[in-house]
């Protein structure tokens, strides 16, 4: 985890994954850095919002598989869900549910599967794609911590690969041309500069 800048109320906070999508970002904007995967994620953003002032929004920023032909360019997410956590299964051991999707209020009506796993094989990219359009391994988790902290989230994704074969050489290649189309995004549709 690593935060730069001074989160204030009244301004946006801008969250990513890793230093590589966050490249190219010129702000003065507070920028959190939480490191990949869900625990990683909600550790990150759980910890900087208790410790206040609290953000007038996050704005996810980061990279996403394309889990249908033609997904390409930058997307606002309108629900994200986890495809890695059994709910079904839960709810028939407890009664309870988890992992409900979220609708996200500021999105559109792009669906986003987050899970721990890199999706890289073409087996579990069609199971994915009879569900949603991108995957990612954050947005689930940071939509709901910051959702159970009473923030509100945008989660912008930019496509980097095809969540298939060649995904891991594919990011690698692309996530530099990802980094400048989110930045490029975040300076027209955030408080970017004071």
């Amino acid at each position: 985890m690593e935060l730069s800048g001074e989160i204030t109320a009244g301004r946006p906070l801008l969250v990513l994954a890793v230093k590589e999508e966050a490249q190219y970002l010129d702000t003065d904007l507070p920028i959190l850095l939480t490191g990949m995967g869900k625990v990683n994620a909600a550790t990150a953003l759980s910890t900087v919002l208790a410790r206040g002032p609290r953000p007038s929004e996050v704005v996810n920023l980061g990279t996403a598989g394309a889990l249908r032909p033609g997904m390409t360019g930058t997307h606002v997410v309108g629900t994200v869900i986890q495809h890695d956590l059994d709910g079904a299964l839960l709810a028939t051991l407890t009664g309870e549910t988890y992992g409900e999707p979220l609708s996200l209020p500021a999105g559109g009506d792009v669906v986003l599967a987050t899970g721990d796993a890199f999706i890289s094989d073409e087996a579990a990219r069609e199971r994915l794609a009879a569900r949603a359009a991108l995957v990612d391994m954050e947005g689930y988790a940071l939509a709901t911590a910051a959702c159970l902290a009473g923030v509100p989230v945008r989660l912008v994704k930019h496509v980097s690969d095809e969540a298939g074969e060649g995904a891991a050489r594919s990011w690698r290649e692309s996530v530099a041309e990802c980094a400048r189309a989110l930045a490029d995004w975040a300076a027209a549709n955030t408080a970017y500069r004071a």
